[in-house]
């Protein structure tokens, strides 16, 4: 069987494919990934990519295919602004931008890098400009107005970028937008909910409300505080953002931003919108970030976690012998191959069944009697609660070998 939930490759549910269920949800003909890990992704504490990290995470970016890749921001450092160059330089299929704030020396140092387009920060709520940045009101108009037109003029397309856009006054939200539309420049606008802090049903209603006013394209921006970042980007696709925001491993300021890997299959799967990525490459991707920011992905990490397919329930592990030559996805809502995962695992530990040290024991071309492997299951569970984790093989071993 063929169907939209039901693939060689997946096998979600078919309610998300009825009619009255898809009417609900309205996503763009196209929709265009805006990498940000090498920017927002670093600025989480801790995290330092290097000029050669940032070249070998835009590489596989733009293998996984990618449209957008924001780079850093040459402002940062020496280091920075070379690592920009050096990827915008690379030949790369793959758009590069930059992000800046509101200045032209940050516009001049974008310009030097050759990116093709630049992402331009200002603060979008009274707090956020009168208390952190200590500026009047009227600051946050005038700076992008003169700098994006500058942008604009230096050639560099303009995504224009509304710091805590979701905490804002929504009139005066609009008085900066329409303004820098006006009389700046902006090839397209970002609704940003930079504290993570609205639901689903509210981004939606933030970008209509933003589609309504301005004729420009729309990108979403979420981060993670909540735990809505990954939903809230589709909520914001699904109400006429065209370009998602999101990051490898949903690293990010704080709690992080939404996950590329999370958003691209949640689009790919759960709605049936072929984008065309190369998902078979996500895992590596996210392995090789994970590598390189020293972020260790927790076991339960959606779609790249080291747990997705890993069991070690006995009666999950006897069902997982049962179906795992002639049908997996009985037992999996996709298949590892999709996302480059290592095939699936039994693992033995407290709650383990007969079925799975015969199986080990199989593994290692030894055969035992009922009795036998149920000595050695107790002993597996023994151990297991006295360590408070699985067994390694050789742990396993040693045990066995007192009964064989």
């Amino acid at each position: 069987m063929n169907a939209p939930w039901k693939t060689d490759k997946w096998w979600v549910s078919p309610l998300n494919f009825l009619e009255e269920v898809r009417d609900q949800v309205k996503l763009p003909e196209k929709v265009v990934f805006h990498d940000i890990t090498l920017r927002d992704g670093e600025q989480q504490a801790g995290i330092v990519f290097t000029r050669e990290d940032k070249a070998l995470v835009a590489r596989l970016l733009d293998e996984v295919g990618v449209q957008r890749i924001e780079a850093g921001m040459p402002a940062v450092s020496d280091e920075d602004k070379a690592a920009v160059e050096e990827i915008a330089n690379s030949g790369l299929k793959a758009e590069v931008y930059c992000f800046a704030r509101c200045m032209k020396r940050d516009v001049d140092l974008a310009y030097e890098c050759g990116v093709d387009g630049v992402v331009m920060e200002i603060p979008a709520s009274n707090h956020i400009i009168e208390s952190a940045y200590k500026w009047p009101l009227e600051k946050a108009i005038q700076l992008p107005v003169e700098a994006t037109m500058y942008a604009h003029e230096k050639g560099l397309k303009v995504t224009f970028f509304t710091i805590d856009s979701t905490r804002a006054d929504l009139n005066w939200w609009f008085k900066i937008i329409e303004t820098v539309g006006e009389q700046g420049h902006m090839d397209a606008l970002v609704v940003v909910d930079t504290f993570g802090v609205c639901t689903p049903e509210a981004i939606k209603y933030f970008v209509g409300k933003a589609r309504e006013r301005m004729n420009k394209p729309i990108e979403i921006h979420c981060h993670n505080d909540f735990g809505l970042a990954a939903i809230n980007t589709i909520a914001g696709l699904s109400a006429g953002a065209e370009v998602a925001h999101t990051t490898v491993n949903a690293i990010g300021e704080r709690i992080g931003n939404a996950a590329f890997e999370e958003v691209a299959l949640i689009l790919e799967v759960l709605y049936g919108k072929r984008l065309g990525l190369k998902y078979e490459k996500l895992y590596e991707l996210s392995k090789t970030v994970e590598k390189l920011s020293k972020v260790s992905m927790p076991p339960h990490k959606p779609i790249v976690g080291e747990g997705a397919f890993k069991v070690e329930s006995g009666i999950v592990a006897s069902w997982l012998l049962e179906v795992l030559d002639s049908n997996p996805m009985v037992l999996f809502p996709f298949h590892w191959s999709l996302v480059g995962q290592p095939p699936p695992q039994i693992v033995l530990g407290k709650k383990s069944g007969k079925d799975s040290i015969v199986y080990k024991l199989k593994q290692m071309n030894v055969t035992a009697s009922d009795e036998v492997a149920l000595k050695i299951l107790m002993d597996v569970k023994l151990e297991s609660i006295r360590l408070k984790r699985p067994l390694s093989d050789e742990e396993f071993q040693n045990i066995m070998k007192k009964y064989l």
